[in-house]
């Protein structure tokens, strides 16, 4: 029903039409004569009045009661505009009609929901003007709209267009710069200027992970620079302004414009904008930032839910709300833990006992006037999630001290209330809350809400709740313990599927008061259903890394948390998640993918409730770059002109767009005194190249020119048009300019620069080209010729240039008359290597077949590969065979020869310049066709040739290895050109796992003298390995294959595993030793000497022991009697053995073998040489040399032994005496030597020694007296009983007091746990051995020195065994 305000504003209008058309004037007749002017007048003015007589006819149709109604008209209709992306556009329409009409809006005949959008639209209507708003236009919102006015009469529709151009405007469209200057900025009174705000160094779509820091920065110039002016700078996510926080840093330095994310988490994922405001207008930047989950701890947990927030607080109450996370691991969420924390703490206490499913949960319970954090974490079957970011603290106070909080300080409290006597409210009752409802309902609570009673007293008030199930008449209170402070409360623990009724009672200090009126009754149960699957998706080419994704809305959901889509490579049924950040529109651009992936995308819906069943699947989408208009041509000159007509030429677009350049399309106008006229269309058919013969244009007239390319996406932006060019004929000599400049091969050192020959070639043959080069940032005077000599060639190679920097070329055609005009520059083109960039590369496959392959990673719908030879189109085909699949190309060739030398080039079309070549010279076509040959006949590698080795049993093991081979090689195993195969005499086997070929035989035979072969078959490949055995090399091998048989005929039975031999201790003992096996109890093991049997009974017997089948023979300190020949038999029923051994001659090299080197000792007559020996015999044959030559006793030159210690004594020593002196002991054999060199430093030691021990006058003149001797107390020889310790103690004297050492054998003893050594007093020294044994049977030393000498005094230590004694006594008996 029409409110009365509407109706009276009707009433108005129409009050108002009426007095227009009801004025009426008294008529009069006059005659009077009329001119033609006047005649003329006065029909104009019966056409005006009978007009207006036809306005009032209509009106007072409308005035009539019975015809008051009729339908909507437009008075003013929408207009369509064309508007830049990212900006706002409204369409406005004025509507009559009676009654009122209603306006509703739609798009491309879909009716538009502007409150589920107010994002972006808004839709106003006042005072029958209409307006649609639509805000942040993007390409998605260009469309048809259409107004459509409605009421009982019918209905009338208006429609509009909307055009969204995007905000790039090519540089060399300068009016379209110009128009976008204009339309963005305007003139700023204050300071006389037009700002003009550009940013640079813009920040792109970025990804992080939670925990991590992200900067994103721009550099903003503002033109012109004003002193102490400074812009608003403003950063937006998701079209909402922030703020400085403990999260969000911003940063202004006059130039760079910073924002930083501290410890990034999925709230932070979204489209951020930075907004440059001057005086003049406005400039933004916008791009996304992806925030992906942090890695979790378990494998299959939920990631951590998102953007916690706090509602509905009140005194012990609040309402906490969540978004579910993009992930819900290897299991379904089954619900949610709330913690909580109080500020100024750390203690997080959990909320919820049970988990809840839906993304919404009342607390209760908390302290008034304390603030509080909370967080969630999700939980499935394979565990809980990680905390989400804490929510904004909340203060749990009433709703109105909040407010009051909020608004202006209140006076500062005195200390003081007052009270009246006579105010009624104190004592009184509480009275009956008021508008009591259900506000939430789930099956795992039910929240109520209430106003507090009006009548309540001065004093707080609280509530108590009470449920009753819908059919009963009991009520029971539900928090009897602890009244609510708050008129809000959740109860929990309500039986699901029943129905109940509620109502609250007030209390105070008075009494409680009336209930309140019930609630109708409640059903515990989720009101709230999941969403419903979202439509189809579609799936759109964008970026090389990213896909434009739009969707159905979900058609049955309520309050909508957003979408979340996801992506998974086509066939692989492995979904990652596009967003972490739920989003409410239906379209999305998913970054991040990988080129040349096919990739699918699906869509959930989320609300409160959960998320909805996936959508179906989208059609694959290969990830690749969108197609796009092309850039616009450059350099259009002019090759050739004549009388009537001119040629013209220009270069292609750098960048095709992503598709083939269909053609071109050239517009021309003509100049006159330099005022240009308009443009005017040349061509109306499209030209496929780059230069065109412009007719029927005027002889001697200037015209300009300019170029236009064309692909599937559309028409390119003009080229900047050409110098004005003046129609007459050419008569100059020399060539005109080349022209269709570009270049292949880019790389950061290099590019190949092609063109096309002259239009014009002046009076002669265009004869070859010069090519020139320059920095782009250069002066025109810095050119430089890149070829001293002119090329005939239409192509050249420009190397040594330096990576990162721009260049600018041009070519310059010559003939006999000279060097023509250089063509129009071609550049600015960078120096740089493209990622992706690939090589040709020649391969020679197992067949031999020799080709080229390139491949590209970044094809394009409609790419192509293009091969050529020396960079022209190949015109005989019978040489190459191409063959394309995918993003790979192989041009084979037929017959490799030497016709098919030159350079090879292929590029891909509608990409950024993909090319590369490869020159095939004489070394390569030589090395090629040797490959292609052990391709084509391939040989088998071995690892290792044929090879011989003797087994065990003389068994004769040939064998070689393969390196490379399949599993279908075959093996012909061949003798002296016979082919063998397995029997009684062969044995072969192929490990294919390993690679090695072996054939057994059992014995090698006279008749095996000959060659081996192993012949090879795999497949088309062939292999042979070769071992030769014949003459001495064959017999040595047939010898020592019957030995090793006859060795293991006799490992058979008892047998020797080492042969009998002897070995000689430290204390020179002699043992002969061997060791047995196979050996059995019955096995007869016997011993002889000389032939002659040891029995049991002799005394040689118990010298022999078996001990783990090593028999010993303990002969001790060898002499003449033990010498002779040794053996020992074996023998049982297998069989037998026996081993020799001959002793003779070994006492003495026992003896000589154990001879210390050489030392040198000084005394008071001279100086000594001595060595020693374990023990020394009589048969032991010794002689001394200096120099090598034998020395001859004399009374000063003596020789001799003491015990065993072999000595040289030189008396009265001069420096004769000097030389290298040696020992030789004769041990049966090669003899034993042992060398002293007493020359220099020791000669010199000796001799000052024995200078200062010689008691002469011209020597020293102390006293013998005080050198160091051993005075006594120690005997010559000590005989003890094994087991028993020994003492010793020796006097010593000297002044000073000597160094004292005990000698064993040479060696210096130290004391330890068995020996104990002792000087005491400066003159005792002791030396104490513990429970001797044989090992202690030796020489002994004790040794004294001081600065005047040494001395040492020696004596023998024997250690027996009692029962040795005893059989020696009987003996002696």
């Amino acid at each position: 029903m029409e409110s009365q305000e509407e109706v009276k504003e009707e009433g108005v209008g129409y009050v108002v039409m009426r007095n227009l058309f009801s004025r009426e004037e008294d008529f009069q007749m006059k005659v009077e004569k009329k001119t033609r002017k006047k005649l003329m007048r006065e029909s104009a003015d019966r056409l005006t009045l009978g007009k207006k007589m036809h306005e009032k006819e209509e009106f007072q149709k409308k005035m009539n009661p019975d015809s008051l109604t009729h339908p909507a008209e437009f008075m003013v209709k929408p207009k369509g505009q064309t508007v830049w992306e990212g900006k706002n556009v409204t369409l406005h329409c004025t509507v009559a009609g009676w009654p009122k009409p209603r306006v509703a809006w739609y798009k491309n005949n879909v009716p538009i929901d502007a409150k589920g959008h107010p994002d972006k639209y808004t839709v106003e209507s006042n005072y029958n003007m209409h307006s649609l708003e639509i805000k942040s236009c993007d390409f998605m919102d260009t469309a048809e709209y259409r107004a459509s006015a409605l009421n009982v009469k019918g209905e009338s529709s208006s429609f509009a267009s909307v055009v969204v151009k995007s905000t790039f405007v090519h540089p060399h469209d300068s009016s379209a710069l110009a128009w976008r200057t204009i339309w963005y900025y305007g003139f700023c009174d204050e300071y006389g200027v037009t700002f003009i705000a550009t940013i640079i160094d813009k920040f792109g779509v970025s990804f992080g992970h939670e925990g991590e820091t992200m900067s994103l920065g721009c550099t903003v110039i503002i033109y012109p620079n004003v002193k102490r002016y400074q812009p608003d700078v403003l950063w937006y996510r998701d079209n909402v302004l922030l703020k400085p926080s403990k999260w969000v840093n911003m940063h202004w330095s006059g130039e760079k414009a910073m924002l930083t994310l501290v410890h990034l988490n999925k709230e932070d994922e979204g489209l951020y904008t930075l907004r440059v405001n001057t005086k003049s207008g406005f400039e933004t930047h916008s791009a996304y930032v992806f925030v992906r989950d942090a890695d979790v701890e378990e494998e299959g947990v939920p990631v951590a839910p998102l953007d916690v927030r706090c509602h509905d607080a009140n005194k012990d109450y609040v309402v906490v709300t969540w978004k579910q996370p993009a992930v819900e691991g290897s299991s379904s969420i089954l619900g949610y833990f709330i913690d909580r924390c109080e500020v100024g703490t750390k203690n997080w206490v959990q909320c919820n006992d049970t988990p809840v499913t839906f993304a919404r949960f009342p607390v209760t319970g908390l302290v008034e006037g304390r603030s509080y954090y909370f967080r969630v974490r999700a939980i499935n079957r394979a565990g809980e999630s990680r905390p989400s970011r804490v929510s904004d603290p909340v203060a749990a106070v009433d709703p109105s001290d909040r407010a009051r909080l909020r608004a202006r300080p209140s006076a500062p409290w005195t200390g003081m209330i007052k009270f009246s006597e006579e105010d009624p409210t104190v004592g009184v009752v509480p009275g009956q809350p008021s508008d009591l409802a259900v506000t939430e309902a789930t099956k795992s609570y039910v929240v109520l809400s209430w106003k507090p009673p009006e009548q309540r007293g001065h004093e707080g008030i609280m509530y108590f709740v009470e449920k009753c199930i819908v059919g009963t008449d009991t009520w029971q209170r539900v928090n009897t313990g602890m009244p609510s402070k708050s008129p809000r409360f959740a109860l929990f623990d309500l039986a699901e599927g029943n129905s109940y009724s509620f109502r609250v009672r007030c209390c105070n200090s008075a009494g409680v008061g009336e209930p309140s009126e019930p609630t109708r009754p409640t059903t515990v149960g989720d009101k709230l259903d999941l969403p419903s699957t979202p439509g189809p998706v579609v799936a759109t080419r964008n970026t090389a890394t990213s896909v434009v994704v739009s969707w159905g809305a979900s058609k049955e959901v309520k309050r909508l948390v957003g979408y979340y889509i996801e992506v998974g490579v086509e066939g692989s049924n492995v979904w990652v998640p596009c967003n972490n950040k739920p989003v409410k529109c239906t379209r999305f651009v998913c970054h991040g993918l990988t080129t040349g992936e096919k990739c699918v995308f699906r869509v959930k819906a989320v609300n409160a409730a959960g998320y909805s069943d996936s959508s179906a699947a989208s059609e694959a989408v290969l990830v690749q770059a969108g197609i796009a208009i092309p850039a616009p041509p450059t350099g259009v000159t002019l090759a050739e002109r004549f009388q009537g007509y001119m040629v013209l030429s220009w270069q292609a677009p750098t960048k095709t767009g992503g598709a083939d350049i269909r053609g071109y399309y050239l517009d021309y106008r003509t100049v006159k005194d330099g005022v240009a006229d308009g443009w005017h269309e040349l061509n109306t058919q499209a030209v496929t190249g780059t230069s065109y013969k412009a007719v029927d244009l005027k002889e001697n007239k200037f015209y300009q020119f300019q170029v236009r390319a064309a692909n599937m996406a559309g028409l390119s932006v003009a080229s900047p048009p050409s110098a004005p060019l003046e129609c007459k004929e050419w008569t100059v000599a020399v060539p005109g300019p080349a022209h269709g400049l570009h270049v292949l091969e880019v790389r950061k050192h290099s590019l190949v620069l092609l063109w096309e020959t002259p239009a014009f070639n002046g009076r002669s043959a265009v004869t070859g080209y010069y090519v020139d080069i320059k920095e782009a940032s250069a002066s025109d005077g810095c050119w430089k010729g890149v070829n001293e000599r002119s090329t005939q060639k239409h192509y050249l190679k420009v190397a040594g240039l330096k990576e990162g920097v721009s260049y600018v070329l041009r070519v310059s055609a010559k003939n006999i008359a000279g060097v023509g005009i250089p063509c129009e520059p071609l550049g600015p083109i960078v120096a740089e290597t493209r990622p992706g960039t690939n090589e040709i590369v020649v391969d020679v496959d197992d067949d031999g077949v020799i080709s080229m392959i390139f491949e590209c990673s970044e094809m394009r719908e409609g790419s192509q590969f293009v091969w050529s030879r020396d960079y022209e189109a190949l015109t005989d085909t019978s040489r190459l065979n191409i063959q394309t699949a995918g993003g790979r190309s192989r041009a084979i060739f037929t017959d490799l020869s030497a016709e098919d030398l030159g350079s090879y080039s292929c590029m891909v079309t509608n990409t950024d310049g993909f090319s590369s070549s490869y020159t095939l010279t004489e070394e390569d076509l030589k090395r090629l066709l040797d490959l292609s040959f052990e391709h084509k006949f391939p040989v088998i590698p071995f690892k290792s040739e044929m090879a011989i080795e003797l087994q065990e049993k003389g068994r004769v093991r040939f064998w070689a290895q393969v390196a490379k081979f399949t599993s279908g090689c075959q093996v012909e195993y061949v003798f002296n050109e016979n082919v063998v195969t397995q029997g009684e005499k062969y044995t072969m086997h192929f490990d294919k796992s390993t690679g090695i070929i072996e054939m057994f035989m059992d014995l090698l035979e006279v008749t095996d003298e000959g060659t081996f072969t192993f012949n090879l078959v795999d497949g088309k490949a062939t292999g042979r390995t070769s071992l030769v055995l014949i003459g001495e090399e064959f017999a040595a091998l047939q010898k020592k294959s019957e030995f090793e048989r006859a060795e293991w005929v006799r490992r058979q039975g008892p047998h020797f595993v080492e042969y009998l031999g002897f070995e000689v201790t430290a204390e020179c003992n002699v043992h002969l030793k061997c060791k047995i096996g196979n050996i059995k109890p019955e096995t007869e093991i016997t011993w002889f000497k000389d032939a002659i049997e040891i029995e049991e009974e002799d005394e040689a017997a118990k010298h022999i022991t078996a001990v783990n089948g090593v028999l010993t023979f303990d002969i001790g300190k060898i002499s003449k009697a033990d010498t002779g020949v040794y053996e020992v038999k074996l023998k049982d029923e297998r069989g037998k053995d026996k081993s020799l051994f001959d002793l003779t001659g070994k006492g003495d090299a026992v003896s000589a073998n154990s001879a210390t080197e050489l030392s040198v000792q000084s005394t008071e007559h001279g100086i000594i040489l001595h060595t020693s020996v374990v023990y020394y015999t009589e048969e032991l044959r010794v002689g001394w040399l200096l120099k090598d030559a034998k020395i001859s006793h004399s009374d000063r030159v003596q020789c001799g032994v003491s015990g065993e210690q072999l000595w040289l004594k030189i008396n009265e020593p001069t420096e004769k005496d000097k030389g290298k002196y040696g020992i030789n002991i004769f041990d049966g054999k090669d003899g034993v030597k042992r060398v002293f060199d007493l020359t220099g430093q020791a000669w010199e030691e000796a001799y000052e020694e024995f200078k200062r021990l010689n008691p002469s006058e011209h020597f020293y003149s102390l006293p013998h007296t005080d050198r160091a001797r051993v005075v006594g107390g120690l005997p010559d020889v000590v005989t003890i009983q094994e087991g028993k310790s020994l003492n010793l103690t020796g006097n010593v004297w000297g002044d000073p007091a000597p160094e004292v050492s005990w000698l064993k054998n040479d060696r210096e003893l130290k004391s330890d746990e068995h020996y104990t050594l002792k000087f005491e007093h400066g003159k005792y020294a002791s030396i104490t051995i513990a429970a001797v044994t044989t090992v202690d049977s030796g020489k002994y030393a004790l040794q004294v020195k001081n600065k005047y000498g040494t001395e040492a005094m020696p004596f023998t230590v024997s250690v027996y065994f009692p029962e040795d004694e005893e059989v020696k006594g009987d003996k002696k008996e």
